[in-house]
């Protein structure tokens, strides 16, 4: 590998690994990583693309981690990394735009960043709440990636943000069992197989939302499925697309309708603990149909 400096920035994700901080998703801390005769492992490279190629405009990190016929499924982005180089860059430069990186897990082939995008006015926002999902190839570079962007929002209902809360991942052994709850979840009551089970798979005692249009615990989402169905608004999932976790996170990738049938990606984050969901964060993407930069879809897994 070329011998090349890369500066990452990782906030939460690396704040976590110090369990005395008091605020893991505010505190940074700055890593410097010398790719020299050291391979990177992709999880590092993930967070160098956001950290470094994006948020510094750093072209040789770019270029030594990703493949040039990149596989784009971001609809406003064409393949290659080309014109990553040659029309992103500047223009992420001349905004000033940069990502804090509040958690990152893997799952095989995939590296998942969850992000805090700023002065992102480039990617649509000014400040911007994003998943994005890398596949690595058996040679260690970039060979694909999906992304999932909505603005943040300062007021919530639940007086979380988009993007905070815990960060470290754990419990390795119960990552099969986490998706497959996971999965049940969307299936019984998101897609609607049987809603009246969601009390199996959400803990009644501590459930924290971070979707802004919801409070907390059980009774808040009860109550936002009573209004959004008084509206004739509430969310309509119809297939699940992928499904990625490591340890107490899984992510789910899934299609679906909303705001009067518009189809729309779905990207559910949820952290388990002890057989039951605890936490959720969500991106929710309207799927465009004009002005398509790829012909690869949102989904394509």
């Amino acid at each position: 590998m070329k011998k090349i400096i890369i500066t990452v920035v990782a906030v939460g994700f690396l704040a976590s690994c110090n369990s005395a901080k008091k605020n893991e998703n505010t505190e940074k801390l700055e890593q410097t990583t010398h790719v020299e005769n050291v391979k990177m492992s992709n999880k590092e490279k993930a967070i160098a693309f956001v950290s470094d190629a994006l948020s510094y405009q750093n072209e040789a990190v770019l270029k030594e981690i990703t493949r040039e016929d990149l596989i784009q499924h971001n609809p406003t982005v064409p393949n290659g990394t080309a014109v990553i180089i040659d029309y992103m860059l500047p223009k992420l430069k001349a905004a000033g735009t940069k990502a804090e990186i509040a958690r990152v897990f893997t799952d095989g082939d995939y590296v998942i960043t969850h992000n805090h995008w700023k002065n992102a006015t480039p990617f649509g926002s000014d400040n911007l709440i994003a998943f994005d999902i890398y596949r690595f190839d058996k040679d260690g570079k970039i060979a694909e990636h999906w992304d999932g962007l909505q603005p943040m929002v300062k007021e919530t209902a639940s007086g979380r943000s988009q993007i905070d809360g815990p960060t470290e991942v754990k419990d390795l052994d119960k990552t099969e069992a986490n998706k497959k709850l996971a999965v049940s979840l969307i299936e019984d009551v998101l897609i609607g197989k049987n809603p009246s089970k969601i009390s199996e798979y959400i803990s009644a005692e501590t459930y924290h939302q971070h979707n802004p249009q919801i409070k907390d615990g059980l009774t808040g989402i009860v109550e936002a499925v009573a209004y959004l169905t008084s509206q004739n608004n509430m969310f309509k999932y119809t297939k699940i697309h992928k499904v990625l976790g490591e340890g107490n996170f899984v992510l789910t990738i899934s299609e679906g309708e909303w705001n009067g049938g518009k189809k729309h990606a779905f990207y559910d984050l949820f952290r388990m603990e002890n057989g039951k969901i605890v936490e959720h964060w969500d991106v929710i993407q309207e799927i465009p149909t004009e002005g398509l930069a790829n012909d690869n879809g949102m989904f394509g897994f």
